[in-house]
């Protein structure tokens, strides 16, 4: 929990003119993401998806798992 990774989307074709990209979360209780640079955090224990959709409506997506911080 707390912890972050950068998600990056790669948009095919390679000529297309709008390469944006907009991200979403499943279950922003368990992992926020910021919306255009999909920087996701970790909240709390738990399971979400992170969408990422392009400006014609196709999307791709990504399962993420929030575990607990271990008892040391």
């Amino acid at each position: 929990m707390g912890a972050t990774e950068t998600l990056s989307a790669t948009v095919a074709p390679v000529d297309a003119t709008d390469k944006s990209v907009k991200y979403s979360s499943s279950d922003e209780a368990t992992a926020t993401v910021t919306p255009v640079q999909g920087k996701v955090t970790a909240v709390k224990a738990g399971a979400a998806t992170i969408t990422a959709t392009t400006t014609n409506g196709k999307t791709a997506t990504c399962e993420i798992t929030v575990n607990a911080p271990s008892e040391g």
